[in-house]
């Protein structure tokens, strides 16, 4: 007969899972706030405990083992019917909470400097904001709603256009001023371009395809600078390090302050931000009163998708 005491503890198997959706020790220690040392002492842990390796590991990240997939997927499951347990329990006793999950980008640019507007519009609702470089699912109970790029929405969950995706190449007034020659967008492959870094192919634009829609090319590149947030990318460009792509709901606040400087007309494509909520419960007040806020507070200023 099982008991409780079977089980491995739940650090390691929130380890062990955001390590298995991430495919990297670092990325996942990053997900949980914890060092990638750490994480990797929690996996090794459970491999011994179970005596299975999970993981096969590799110089650009980790790959699970068969037995690692089989397992990923029953600590998958048995974690989001946790959550989705929990979120109930919490809703039951009125507690309030609503957790938005969204990118670092949309967190830190746009929703940041929103977060007074919305604490006025839910007062009593406790807001809780995680951001990830990967938007965690709301179907999978980790959050109640999440905002991202979309190319599809989970299953089980309904998808409400927000911003169409339109990127114009921007900078900073001092590095404008040190190169007049970016009045003419075909100086832009010729400047130091900030990057931002993606697991596998990312849906959103990135500076080859963005230089190929105004039919430049990339060419060699030598002396750019690369991020995995984009709230780097921006700080870097703030501080004149360079040319970013600048997404226009997230630097649209920037451009008007001046503090950043258009250098091209957008470039639209078919993708865009959207609000993801499950659709059992796009009913519950506390979600559809975000939902409502969410729609008023994009303005007018932006094409929808």
């Amino acid at each position: 007969m099982q008991t409780r005491t079977d089980l491995p503890p739940l650090a390691a198997l929130l380890a062990f899972d955001a390590a298995a959706r991430t495919g990297s020790f670092t990325a996942a220690a990053r997900t949980l706030g914890a060092t990638q040392p750490a994480i990797s002492q929690q996996v090794a842990a459970l491999e011994a405990d179970l005596g299975r390796a999970l993981f096969r590991r590799r110089a650009q990240g980790v790959a699970l083992t068969p037995e690692g997939r089989v397992f990923a997927e029953a600590v998958e499951a048995a974690l989001a019917t946790l959550a989705r347990a929990t979120a109930t329990l919490r809703r039951a006793r009125g507690q309030g909470l609503l957790t938005v999950g969204t990118d670092y980008g949309f967190a830190g640019l746009w929703l940041m400097p929103r977060l007074g507007a919305l604490a006025a519009r839910l007062p009593e609702t406790e807001v809780r904001v995680v951001a990830a470089q990967t938007v965690p699912d709301p179907c999978a109970g980790e959050v109640d709603v999440a905002i991202g790029m979309l190319a599809a929405p989970p299953a089980g969950a309904v998808a409400t256009p927000l911003f169409g995706e339109r990127v114009r190449a921007v900078a900073g007034a001092g590095y404008v001023a040190r190169h007049p020659e970016l009045a003419e967008a075909r100086a832009l492959p010729a400047q130091r371009l900030l990057h931002l870094e993606s697991r596998g192919d990312a849906p959103w634009l990135s500076w080859p395809k963005f230089l190929a829609a105004l039919g430049l090319a990339a060419g060699r590149r030598e002396g750019d600078m690369r991020f995995n947030t984009y709230p780097l990318v921006i700080q870097a460009t703030l501080a004149d390090q360079g040319v970013a792509l600048g997404w226009e709901p997230l630097v649209a606040d920037l451009l008007a302050e001046g503090r950043l400087v258009g250098l091209t007309a957008p470039v639209a494509t078919a993708l865009g931000y959207g609000l993801i909520e499950p659709a059992e419960r796009r009913s519950e007040p506390a979600i559809a009163a975000f939902r409502g806020w969410l729609l008023e507070a994009r303005g007018s200023g932006f094409s929808p998708l």
